[in-house]
């Protein structure tokens, strides 16, 4: 008698009518990346280009490219408008970005109230940043970017930095130049390095994320105008200049996964973890959009928004003529920052491991309620006329540092391409028992050099600013992989 039912494998599932790829395992970490990084690191030379001509060669672009920026009338910006019922400043394909304002409730120990504009991004944008083995030292492909907001308007960027709307060319123009390497059919043969969503700036975005990507190729890579390959020890030594490696590039190079190196810290990797998901918990952030013409305590006049009181930013307008740009001409809205910031780490070396004493800052644009800062991160001018008390914890101690206990110090800008000449005073300053004590204040913690490394691996757990210190503290050789590499 013929069975009429199909065979059943032993487990009883009916057999796949097709056969089964096979499957092969794969070492979960590649042993050997830590040390090609740390080589690039302690190249001063690349294969192409000698460091000490970069800024000059930057200044020559930006003097001769056919750049400029004037200030125009925020009602004269080409394809943005204010809209009629709610204020908020668009660009009339929808697209890009947008200036709306935003309430925000913060509580603590205290209730902390208040409203302004805000740049809304929706887009996830590439960052992204594209590595070669040449002559046997990883390189990676920078771009001469000039953007309308930086200070002397061409710095380097990572290969790829660009929204959703431009590589996409919703301003129907030219294409990004390496984007197949990051999302077209050309990215099927890379090898991932790094891939992992950040922040922007809290107090200036409304849950913006960027992706942070590094890739590596073998194949042949044409190189355009205006890019260049570099060791990371010729960008660490140019992050010692002012203004030449922009923040996004200082993102993606802070999320390298760099061997830790240091094996202890004053506090276990699952301690910190759970310090910062208290920090999370404890802090209450509400905070949602609402019309711009509806903000309290900021004013709208022909050229910019203001806040009444002329702290914190302005929102102005600004025409952009860049010939080799996607597009070549165009005017939008850029946030202009009242005075230069600050952004620093105070470290210790405990039993000969640096630390940094980071702050858990709670900022009302941020995706979640906190990530890790700073451990001082304001516009001092922006607390000049309070009290000593009312003002940051740690900055009299910042702005008060002797030159012999700066380990790292240059003037750094914030994203360009929607801030004009946001500036800040990047800072790592060596403290002791008394101005960087071993139990600090509540909301902060000491955080290894190795573990900075290891949370910049994961999405949202230091802030912009803290991976650009990161990125910093490698450039000085602080880390203990920087410093034995």
């Amino acid at each position: 008698m013929t069975d009429r039912h199909p065979t059943r494998s032993p487990s009883g599932s009916r057999p796949s009518p097709h056969p089964e790829p096979s499957a092969s395992l794969h070492p979960r970490y590649d042993d050997g990346l830590g040390d090609r990084l740390a080589l690039s690191a302690t190249a001063r030379r690349g294969v192409h280009t000698r460091t000490d001509g970069i800024p000059t060669q930057l200044a020559e672009r930006a003097r001769h490219g056919g750049f400029g920026v004037d200030r125009i009338p925020l009602e004269s910006l080409a394809g943005w408008s204010f809209a009629p019922h709610t204020g908020n400043l668009a660009h009339h394909s929808g697209r890009f970005f947008s200036v709306e304002g935003m309430r925000a409730d913060v509580e603590d120990d205290a209730l902390h109230s208040w409203q302004q504009p805000i740049i809304r991004q929706p887009e996830v944008g590439i960052l992204g940043l594209l590595a070669k083995e040449l002559d046997g030292v990883l390189h990676f492909l920078m771009q001469a970017k000039m953007e309308p907001g930086n200070p002397g308007l061409v710095q380097l960027s990572p290969t790829v930095q660009a929204t959703r709307s431009n590589y996409t060319k919703v301003h129907r123009g030219a294409g990004v130049p390496y984007i197949e390497y990051f999302t077209g059919p050309q990215a099927a043969h890379r090898r991932v390095i790094a891939d992992v969503l950040q922040s922007e700036q809290g107090s200036w975005f409304f849950h913006k994320s960027n992706r942070n990507i590094v890739v590596e190729t073998h194949a042949e890579v044409p190189l355009h105008g205006g890019f260049l390959w570099l060791t990371l020890g010729q960008l660490n030594e140019l992050l010692h200049h002012d203004n030449v490696i922009n923040m996004d590039s200082r993102s993606v190079l802070a999320c390298l996964p760099f061997d830790d190196g240091d094996t202890v810290a004053l506090h276990a990797d699952t301690a910190l973890l759970s310090w910062i998901t208290e920090q999370r918990s404890r802090h209450r952030v509400h905070s949602e959009l609402m019309p711009l013409a509806s903000i309290s305590g900021w004013t709208r006049d022909k050229w910019s928004i203001t806040h009444r009181e002329d702290r914190y930013f302005q929102v102005v307008g600004v025409s952009v003529q860049a010939g080799n740009r996607e597009v070549p001409q165009w005017s939008q809205p850029l946030l202009a920052p009242v005075g230069t910031g600050v952004a620093a780490f105070l470290i210790r070396r405990f039993d000969g491991v640096v630390h940094v004493l980071a702050r858990a800052g709670a900022e009302g644009g941020l995706l979640g309620t906190v990530e890790l800062g700073p451990t001082v991160q304001c516009t001092p001018g922006n607390y000049a006329h309070l009290p000593p008390e009312q003002q940051p914890l740690f900055l009299d101690t910042v702005l008060s540092a002797a030159t012999a206990d700066i380990r790292y110090e240059a003037v750094l800008s914030e994203e360009g391409g929607r801030f004009l000449h946001a500036c800040s005073r990047y800072l790592i300053i060596e403290g002791d028992t008394e101005t960087a004590p071993a139990i600090p204040p509540e909301g902060f913690a000491w955080v290894s050099a190795g573990q900075l490394t290891f949370l910049a691996r994961h999405s949202h757990y230091l802030n912009v600013q803290a991976r650009s210190l990161l990125a910093c503290i490698r450039a000085s050789a602080l880390a203990k992989n920087a410093r034995s590499a």
